[in-house]
């Protein structure tokens, strides 16, 4: 039976270089799989309410028709909220700015916008159906609804909106394999489905007192874990894993692998977690999946092909494995501070009231707050909330940094008269929890020594451009820095004869954001456990290639390394 069942691997196209989604789907054809899973990231596709984007890296018609192309089938989960470690789980922030709207609810400016968004990928998605001599084999409604809710108006709503567009493929729901969740989170009709990573045939049990007839499936099967930054790098024994999926395909069970490929949160799309302490997610979402970051097979690949192998034909063909890539330095030629260029990256807004990035508009990334102050005694600087990271400086002299993830909201100052300047940075929006959708950067109030701080300029820095940035840097290019003393954006540039993936070492630098010829490979931070950014080799270049960082902190050394193979960090023993 199980050989005949959905033999599925979690595959997000939106973390993964377009370049490359043919190499990863093939692999997992070569693994023994026959399906490829994929959530639909809203926040990413719609980043703005009315703003649809589904081409470049969000072309989803296209990693759909890839998929076909392999000879594979699809299953396409559209949430609306998806988790995945992503920011905000999916959901786009502007959903938020009204307060009357009721997120996951049956609450009908939600629903609308949620209709909005359904109708748009279900356009792509219903040509492309097996019904319709495509890929796609099921498309899940909502996601682990179970854990957050259990409102049967809302999932009935989802369901009418997915068949008026025309899917005529089975439904289906997923939840942790616990009596209420299975309860709450589907609905009669649709097809339960069940995460787990162990235990199979205990959870099992549980799922068909629930889905009493049909197939049963494990359509989130956890082969590995992600990391956070300050954690060590999660790794699952490949042996106890392989015995794990053995046990679930004896029983005759569907499985969808939670990864296959993990791929990497490029740019400022990684999620967070808050349960009492803000953790936010590294740049790295190598999962330790059977495909690494870098599309490579890992032991586990191997170990589960074996597996697989007992229950289906697994082919032949075994997938190469990439030469090391190679590894060389470069020292920065140029460095501008971000004060330089600052009013190139955006237009200040001034308020009396202290605006959050949210009310600005502003939904990702960092930006800046100014306002004067004047005290002739020692005072206290207080926040209401600080999201997530601030660097504060009076005039050109910096006092320090106020962490979310150490609870810190107050900073002393000494008698002190001129600009307050405070740098925000948007380190992840929460992905799961209640605390989804707050708003990022300064929470009023702000005081100083219990008088409340108003007249507020802000500036969001737009990143999504590094053109001013790259300008600047090329202007003051030939007077090389020695070290990055941040806030500064450094420039290194280097040749390649021949594009491949690389892999750029940070060690030795503080925190900040890389990008190679204007493509934002994600955050870097010497807390650790992540050493290496991936450079994926559909953002490289025949000859020059131009390596720009945004250091908020300081690097002894004005030089980038790249080395031959990713470095993740420690593993807990």
């Amino acid at each position: 039976m199980a050989g005949r069942g959905v033999r599925g691997g979690a595959l997000h196209y939106f973390r993964v270089h377009p370049d490359d989604w043919a190499d990863r789907i093939r692999k997992a054809r070569l693994m023994g799989l026959n399906t490829i899973e994929t959530y639909v990231p809203w926040n990413a596709h719609e980043p703005r309410q009315g703003e649809w984007r589904a081409d470049g890296w969000l072309d989803l018609g296209r990693f759909l028709r890839t998929v076909a192309a392999e000879g594979m089938h699809a299953i396409v989960r559209p949430g609306p909220y998806i988790c995945a470690e992503w920011d905000n789980g999916g959901l786009p922030a502007w959903l938020f700015t009204d307060p009357a709207v009721g997120i996951r609810r049956s609450e009908p400016t939600f629903v609308a916008a949620v209709s909005d968004f359904l109708r748009n990928v279900l356009d792509i998605v219903r040509p492309l159906q097996v019904t319709e001599g495509g890929p796609v084999l099921l498309v899940q409604v909502e996601n682990e609804y179970g854990a957050y809710g259990d409102d049967k108006d809302y999932l009935a709503a989802l369901v009418e909106v997915i068949r008026g567009a025309g899917i005529t493929v089975p439904l289906t729901t997923v939840d942790q394999p616990q009596d209420d969740m299975l309860e709450n989170g589907s609905l009669p009709g649709l097809l339960k489905t069940a995460s787990f990573g162990s235990r199979s045939r205990e959870r099992l049990a549980t799922l068909r007192r629930h889905q009493q007839t049909g197939p049963l499936m494990c359509s989130e099967f956890w082969d590995g874990w992600f990391d956070s930054w300050g954690t060590h790098h999660h790794t699952t024994p490949v042996a106890d894993s392989a015995a794990d999926l053995d046990e679930l395909l004896a029983l005759g069970a569907s499985v969808n692998l939670y990864m296959f490929h993990g791929g990497t949160n490029f740019g400022f799309t990684n999620g967070a977690n808050d349960k009492g302490v803000y953790q936010p997610i590294v740049t790295s979402y190598d999962y330790d999946a059977p495909l690494d970051e870098a599309g490579e097979p890992t032991e586990k690949f191997w170990a589960y092909r074996d597996v697989i192998a007992k229950y289906a034909t697994v082919p032949e063909l075994e997938p190469v494995v990439a030469a090391a890539a190679p590894a060389f330095t470069v020292p920065f030629d140029a460095a501008v501070p971000l004060w330089a260029v600052a009013d190139r990256l955006g237009q200040w807004s001034h308020s009396d009231a202290l605006p959050t990035f949210d009310e600005l508009g502003h939904y990702s990334g960092l930006g800046l707050y100014r306002t004067e102050i004047d005290t002739t005694e020692p005072a206290v600087l207080e926040f209401g909330e600080v999201r997530d990271r601030a660097y504060v400086w009076v005039g050109s002299s910096r006092l320090g940094v106020l962490a979310r993830d150490h609870h810190e909201s107050s900073i002393s100052l000494s008698p002190s008269r001129g600009t307050l300047t405070v740098l925000v940075e948007d380190q992840g929006r929460v992905d799961y929890g209640p605390r989804i959708g707050e708003p990022k950067g300064l929470v009023a109030p702000v005081q100083l020594n219990g008088e409340q701080l108003s007249r507020w300029s802000v500036l969001p820095l737009e990143l999504s451009s590094i053109d001013p940035v790259s300008e600047a840097l090329a202007a003051d290019a030939g007077d090389a820095p020695e070290r990055l003393a941040g806030p500064v954006f450094g420039r290194a540039v280097f040749e390649l004869e021949e594009p491949g993936a690389l892999f750029l070492d940070t060690t030795g630098w503080g925190k900040g954001v890389a990008w190679i010829n204007g493509f934002n490979l994600g955050r870097y931070w010497a807390r650790g456990p992540q050493e290496t950014l991936y450079v994926p080799r559909g953002v490289l270049r025949v000859g020059r290639n131009e390596l720009i960082v945004l250091e908020l902190e300081s690097a002894a050394e004005a030089t980038a390394a790249f080395v031959s193979e990713p470095r993740l960090g420690h593993t807990e023993v």
